[in-house]
């Protein structure tokens, strides 16, 4: 079996490593969206005459909350293809 992995140096083994701790971040931010979803939800729950003004705001803050996902992203792909490449 050949070894695919031989012509890889340490520097470009880490730079994907880095990738992968950078994309941790996702993680982060989908557990953020959950909260926000939960929070709205229970809040539509106790006050439904307010739904509509409950859901903008929860939006907001998942749009807040993706940003985050997005820079890890940005920054894992910059790992990836920019950075020693």
């Amino acid at each position: 079996m050949p070894n695919l992995y031989a012509e890889m140096s340490v520097g470009e083994g880490l730079r994907f490593l880095g990738a992968g701790v950078a994309a941790i971040g996702i993680l982060g931010a989908g557990i953020g969206q959950g909260v926000v979803g939960q929070g709205a939800c229970l809040a539509i729950g106790r006050n439904p005459e307010m739904a509509s003004k409950i859901t903008s705001t929860m939006i907001i803050a998942a749009g807040i909350a993706e940003s985050g996902a997005i820079y890890a992203l940005v920054i894992a792909i910059l790992l990836i293809f920019v950075v020693g490449g």
